[in-house]
């Protein structure tokens, strides 16, 4: 089995392009321009106005932005549940990168699929969006799983942080690319689905190329997937006592409900709340998120080995608070609007680095480190899952997404709070 040279800057950079491969999908296809496609597509407008924003599936009346957060939620109990089984064979099997590989063609596919969608055939279109979702979740388990492997400790901020920043980068660029191309050339949007899909598998053979499967010596004989269950027994055992990494997944699992359903509705939230901005406008605040948010990986960074990593995570979710709080009260218009994009773009790329390299720092010397992470992303996307199906209730119920910020306010407070009772230790502040 080939084993990992921890700090080989080649093998580094290779890991790091995943992420400026498949940031074009949570940029594209979840943050700019599916969601105004979406809208679009699911609306009933006369003479450009929206005259209603129901759909129906099953028999059943949903407002469309409410029935994407739950088939979006859905993605991320398929994930939850798949992942730790997966993680544990991975690590068993000497197979992570062929997990990772599975679910990189599953997700760019689905987004090439997305080419079809259309209000006639919602129920196919639905489960395009649902396999683009596990599919983009699901290599992160394994991909995440790379960073302790292939950096030293010291060096996982800066790492973590590099890889965010190429995804910012390099997803924007595309963005750019079809911008210019629906603007400038006519195309219409739904070839940009196609782009995704062609950068996400073209872009991630750098990375493949030179990742190997695994670095531990562990064999694939027999009873795989039991021995799958058994290590995350033991996983689950460690964290019993590890008081520090278990306070943390506890907090990290409470402020993922708030920040991952910001990053999934934030657009959708835009169209429907904030008079007077149009496509064009909004698309250019989601560029504007993403390159407020290559400083911001990297200013959080600094920030962690000046004050640690628990008081910067502390920060950006304090600063969370008040974006969440101040969009309820005073965001009405596309000016306020931007004002949060920065703000939002800034603390972002922070609390998504940080909190992958924090959790890095805190696990114990272990050659598991596909089934750690397992724990790690089950905490997110079962947080996200209760974020999701929080915010598309209180709108169904309410009749306004406003209304939901309330929810991932409190989720912001919950998450700083827990974080402050985390004691110290020699790795993390």
């Amino acid at each position: 089995m080939t084993q990992l040279k921890k700090g080989d800057k080649k093998l580094i950079n290779a890991w790091t392009f995943y992420d400026w491969a498949n940031s074009s999908y949570p940029l594209v296809i979840t943050s700019a321009i599916f969601p105004i496609f979406y809208e679009n597509v699911t609306s009933t407008k006369v003479d450009g106005k929206v005259i209603s924003d129901m759909v129906s599936l099953f028999g059943m009346e949903f407002k469309n932005t409410e029935l994407y957060s739950y088939v979006v939620a859905i993605s991320f109990i398929i994930v939850s549940l798949s992942s730790p089984i997966l993680s544990g064979i991975a690590d068993y099997s000497g197979s992570k990168k062929r997990f990772m590989q599975f679910f990189c063609y599953l997700g760019s596919l689905s987004c090439a699929s997305l080419y079809f969608f259309s209000k006639d055939n919602l129920g196919l279109g639905l489960l395009s969006i649902l396999c683009a979702s596990v599919g983009f979740w699901g290599s992160l388990v394994f991909y995440n799983a790379y960073l302790p492997e292939i950096a030293e400790q010291a060096d996982h901020d800066k790492v973590s942080a590099k890889g965010f920043g190429m995804g910012y980068f390099g997803s924007a660029i595309l963005l750019i690319l079809n911008l210019v191309a629906i603007k400038a050339f006519g195309m219409p949007a739904k070839y940009s689905f196609i782009s995704v899909a062609l950068w996400w598998i073209g872009f991630a053979q750098i990375t493949f190329a030179r990742l190997p499967n695994s670095s531990n010596n562990n064999t694939s004989e027999g009873g795989i997937i039991f021995k799958g269950f058994r290590e995350l027994k033991k996983v689950w055992q460690q964290l019993n006592h590890i008081k520090q990494l278990k306070r943390y997944l506890i907090a990290f699992f409470i402020y993922s409900m708030g920040v991952q359903t910001v990053m999934l509705m934030a657009v959708l939230f835009a169209k429907k709340e904030i008079v007077g901005l149009d496509d064009g406008n909004l698309i250019v605040s989601v560029l504007l998120i993403q390159f407020v948010g290559i400083l911001g990986s990297f200013l959080f960074s600094r920030l962690s080995k000046l004050i640690g990593n628990i008081k910067s995570l502390g920060v950006t979710l304090f600063i969370w608070i008040g974006i969440c709080v101040g969009t309820y009260a005073f965001v009405y218009t596309p000016n306020a609007f931007y004002v949060v994009a920065c703000a939002v773009g800034l603390v972002m790329g922070g609390v998504q680095s940080l909190s992958r390299s924090t959790y890095s720092k805190l696990l114990p010397e272990t050659e598991d480190n596909a089934s750690f992470f397992s724990f790690y992303d089950v905490c997110e996307k079962i947080g996200i899952v209760i974020g999701m199906f929080a915010f598309g209730a209180i709108e169904g119920i309410t009749g306004g997404m406003r209304n939901s910020l309330l929810a991932l306010i409190v989720f912001f407070i919950l998450g700083f709070i827990v974080l402050l009772t985390i004691p110290k230790s020699k790795h993390v502040q």
